[in-house]
């Protein structure tokens, strides 16, 4: 039986402009599923997608879920396009508050949005009961970038007994994506669900910013790599010292073979 891999990421080529976690969110996925694993790719919807241009269209069966944040209900949206040539599909968690501006993670002068705490809570949820209700099963789940940073504390903490994760292991992927404006202190509070408890959150529990919140990620990882060249260095620090499996900076001409090797040393243990 195939190995199923559902990437999540903020980035993917090319519904974003090209960057780095763009680029390999958008290749990674295609080489791995032609290495015969099955895959399934999630990514915010930012307003700044072009839903005409890029055909995305609303998966009905999927939509309608609320998801409390913070004692706030926000609807959950699916929308769903496809890379022709590279014949995968894109998932789009949408929701009318967090993601129609149409900017990424800052405003039109460079600030940090102030609700990228929740955007991300979000996110991450969004994706967990979208999988669920797909019926999907992931052998490993791989993230890419700080807005997927609480997916492995939900994987392991408040989803860890459901039939659908239970066996699920977290590969989560650092890159040079540092964000200069702490999240609101009030983070791990409404991470909170059954499950998750304060204590779970004790990273990000003093402070939220790009360094804890890495820490949170890899805290809950089963295996970590660096897909940047260059990184923080306290995080790359905190990489070295957590005794997770680890894969260091591979090129851009050999990343795939040791990823997808990497992704068997993961489930090996």
């Amino acid at each position: 039986m195939a190995v199923k891999v559902l990437y999540i990421t903020q980035e993917i080529f090319p519904y974003l402009p090209e960057s780095e976690i763009a680029n390999k969110s958008r290749q990674l996925p295609q080489a791995i599923q032609e290495l015969g694993r099955e895959i399934r790719t999630f990514m915010p919807k930012y307003g700044c997608v072009n839903e005409r241009r890029n055909q995305l269209h609303e998966v009905i069966r999927l939509s309608g879920m609320n998801l409390i944040i913070d004692d706030t209900d926000h609807q959950l949206i699916i929308k769903v396009a496809s890379i022709p040539s590279a014949r995968i599909q894109v998932y789009f968690i949408d929701n009318e508050e967090f993601f129609k501006r149409r900017f990424v993670v800052k405003d039109e002068a460079d600030n940090d949005f102030a609700d990228n705490d929740e955007r991300a809570i979000f996110f991450a949820r969004g994706v967990l009961e979208t999988v669920k209700k797909l019926r999907w099963t992931p052998d490993i789940i791989h993230c890419h970038g700080w807005m997927s940073a609480v997916v492995p504390v939900m994987v392991k903490k408040a989803y860890h007994d459901d039939p659908f994760f239970e066996k699920s292991k977290v590969v989560y992927s650092v890159y040079n994506d540092e964000f200069t404006t702490p999240m609101p202190d009030r983070m791990a509070e409404k991470i909170l669900m059954n499950g998750i408890e304060s204590s779970d959150l004790a990273a990000i529990s003093q402070k939220a910013n790009y360094e804890t919140l890495s820490k949170l990620a890899m805290e809950y990882s089963d295996g970590v790599i660096q897909a940047s060249e260059n990184i923080n260095a306290n995080v790359l620090e905190d990489i070295k010292n957590s005794q997770k499996l680890f894969l260091p900076y591979v090129s851009e001409e050999n990343y795939v073979t040791s990823y997808n090797e990497f992704y068997d040393k993961v489930l090996e243990k």
